[in-house]
């Protein structure tokens, strides 16, 4: 796997900032552009997803896409992109291989709208040349937790009870987040105009 052009990390104390922040990415992104976010469930990859889509113009009602699979929320004409592109918003999940994900048919809408796969790491490299990798590491008990957040087995995917269109299992709170940034393949060479990072707390050797 090739190595990232370049990597930020950048530190949110509230859902509100994680909001904002991807918000002012989604403002830079354009048509074809593939995003594959990692986080725990309650990291905030919906808060994000959320953030991108003000960025980008689209409709609002954004929510975890879990058991759906993929949503696509249209561009809004009187937003402030008008007939800019689609967001794609998708669930790997329980997606096991890159093979189901060519099963959902994600090449025809890749030209035309930004697509953003959450689980999507090791499933979706194949669908663009270039990327941004973003993973939300929750903080534990107020201290910045120690390593992103792995791809879960499928098989420890939550059992669902009701309504897929109301459960959403990534429930964001204002806990600190730190947010990993990696960009790869040649629409990534420079890292978009994000807010300079904050400084990441001081750990004192041993702990």
């Amino acid at each position: 796997m090739s190595a990232p052009a370049w990597v930020r990390t950048l530190r949110v104390g509230t859902a509100d900032e994680t909001h904002a922040l991807a918000a002012v990415l989604g403002a830079q992104l354009r048509a074809g552009d593939l995003l594959v976010l990692t986080g725990e469930l309650g990291a905030g990859k919906t808060t994000f997803t959320q953030g991108l889509g003000e960025g980008l113009g689209v409709r609002a009602g954004i929510i975890s896409p879990t058991f759906v699979l993929v949503r696509i929320h249209p561009n809004l004409p009187e937003g402030p992109r008008p007939g800019g592109p689609d967001l794609v918003h998708v669930d790997a999940y329980r997606l096991g291989s890159a093979s189901e994900i060519d099963d959902i048919d994600l090449e025809n809408t890749m030209d035309s709208a930004v697509t953003v796969v959450e689980w999507g790491r090791g499933r979706v490299e194949h669908l663009s040349e270039s990327r941004l990798e973003v993973d939300l590491v929750r903080s534990l008990g107020g201290a910045q937790a120690p390593a992103p957040a792995r791809v879960p087995d499928p098989a420890e995917a939550p059992a669902t009870t009701g309504d897929a269109e109301v459960l959403d299992f990534d429930t964001d709170d204002d806990e600190p987040r730190t947010i990993v940034i990696r960009g790869f393949g040649p629409r990534w060479v420079h890292p978009p105009a994000l807010p300079m990072p904050q400084p990441l707390p001081h750990t004192p050797e041993g702990t």
